[in-house]
């Protein structure tokens, strides 16, 4: 980085990239551009608009501190009203401008500068180069044999088919996560017949979801102060959830209790219920949030099919204890989390690929930068991923750091091999000992590093974060042309 202000290229217009955009552009930085590969802006909240799509935080703090929202329609908003609530917060900073859409980052090299190529062939140069894809943008579809020979519909929920018509059909759904708790249950009335797919039953908590009055917007409107508190509790709740989910037994033995009152109220069935009793430990794997995920599955019309899945056939599909026909098949099968920055080819200092360095595994200094790779900062990074918080909490923290960062002068910036190994064998230690180790999940690489998640409060993170220290880093100094 140069004295004056750096150029910087963002690549993801979804709540990572545009927040940072708007704190940019807030700081007086004028040479920023986001490479958006779509021809709209909401990242997951643009590419997920299967029935019922909403968030599991609560407004209040599923949004940007600095751009509250005083009209939201209910205390979880839904997919609708959270993209609405980005592209106007968007066009009031004055930051779509600074969009280019339409254009895929598909690499980028460091030799001083960040040289980006594009998939029509353009390519782009920039000082910083700041990854803002997230986690959930690329959909997991499981390599089931027979996949192709299906006769009817088959789609991911996050690229939801709305022209194929759902009522009276026999619709398969395979998986049991986040979104599948979501849509199901808007399907199941209009289904004939709806066989869902289950590999792990997964922990089910109620959802304390309220639609708000015309009371709520006028105290919003007149008390600012209001949704500030109410953002401050939502984030407390939060931290007592990520102890209960870690390192405090005890509160997880009350949502576990919580989960079964739950279930026993709302699925009568013994038999049904056993079959909706996780395996695993609580916390393992991500807890979800449902009013009508129960009622839904216990349904008539409705099978909870636990047997292994062989093949897909034209008809239906086939398990160990036959053929299950279906009309319409959607994968609820989630994303591909830890394969980051896929399939861009990123490569730094010397045409080191960063492939090849995380060969074993996603890692990065606080989730957001790279040794051997300058002027590199992730916006939500391996380890940044929470279990009972607010990702929009961590990447406010990395805008304030990389701001920080890019007022240091020099060049560019490279964290110290030294620095960036301790911190990870720090991670890692406490991951090891913690309760995602003990299942498997999407929390997971391959051989079962965690590389999605933090391992600690998010105050934790607020705080080591907090100052951006020179003596982490090689400042260098580059004459361009040398």
């Amino acid at each position: 980085m140069s004295n004056s202000r750096p150029s910087v290229a963002i690549v993801g217009a979804g709540f990572g990239g545009l927040g940072l955009a708007v704190m940019l552009k807030r700081a007086g930085f004028t040479d920023f551009t986001i490479f958006e590969r779509a021809n709209d802006l909401g990242g997951v909240w643009r590419d997920n608009t299967y029935p019922g799509a909403a968030c599991d935080v609560p407004s209040p703090l599923y949004s940007y501190s600095f751009a509250p929202n005083r009209t939201w329609p209910r205390r979880y908003a839904e997919q609708s009203d959270i993209l609405a609530y980005l592209r106007r917060t968007a066009r009031e900073a004055g930051v779509i401008e600074y969009i280019r859409f339409g254009t895929e980052v598909t690499g980028a090299s460091f030799d001083g500068r960040w040289r980006l190529e594009t998939a029509s062939g353009e390519t782009f140069e920039a000082d910083v180069l700041v990854p803002a894809v997230g986690l959930l943008s690329r959909p997991a579809v499981p390599e089931i044999p027979g996949a192709d020979e299906f006769d009817g519909p088959i789609f991911h929920s996050a690229r939801w088919d709305h022209d194929v018509e759902l009522a009276g059909r026999r619709i398969t759904v395979i998986g049991t996560g986040a979104s599948a708790i979501q849509f199901v249950p808007r399907i199941q009335p209009m289904a004939e017949r709806l066989t869902v797919f289950q590999r792990s039953a997964p922990y089910v908590v109620p959802k304390p979801d309220i639609a708000y009055r015309s009371w709520h917007h006028r105290l919003f409107r007149s008390v600012p102060g209001v949704q500030a508190a109410m953002r401050a509790a939502t984030w407390f709740a939060g931290e007592l959830l990520t102890l209960a989910l870690t390192a405090v037994r005890p509160l997880g033995k009350l949502v576990e209790l919580l989960f079964r009152y739950h279930l026993r109220r709302q699925v009568p069935d013994p038999a049904l219920r056993a079959r909706l009793v996780p395996d695993h430990r609580i916390g393992c794997k991500r807890l979800l949030f449902s009013n009508d995920w129960f009622p839904a599955i216990s349904a008539p019309n409705v099978d909870l099919v636990t047997d292994q899945i062989l093949e897909i056939t034209s008809r239906g599909v086939r398990t160990t204890s036959g053929e299950h026909e279906a009309d319409v098949i959607i994968y609820g099968t989630g994303f591909h989390a830890t394969e980051y920055l896929a399939p861009m080819r990123i490569r730094g200092l010397g045409g080191r690929e960063l492939s090849d360095e995380w060969a074993g595994g996603a890692r990065a200094y606080l989730g957001m930068t790279i040794p051997g790779f300058p002027n590199m900062f992730l916006v939500y990074g391996p380890n940044t991923n929470l279990g009972g918080n607010s990702i929009i909490f961590m990447i406010e923290r990395q805008y304030r750091y990389i701001l920080k960062i890019l007022t240091y002068g020099p060049s560019y910036v490279e964290v110290r091999g030294e620095v960036a190994e301790r911190f990870d064998t720090e991670l890692q230690r406490r991951l090891a000992s913690s309760v995602w180790s003990g299942c498997a999940s999407w929390y997971h690489e391959g051989g079962g590093r965690i590389t999605t998640n933090w391992p600690g409060l998010v105050w934790e993170y607020h705080r080591r974060t907090a100052k951006a220290s020179p003596a982490d880093y090689h400042l260098t100094a580059i004459h361009h042309g040398q």
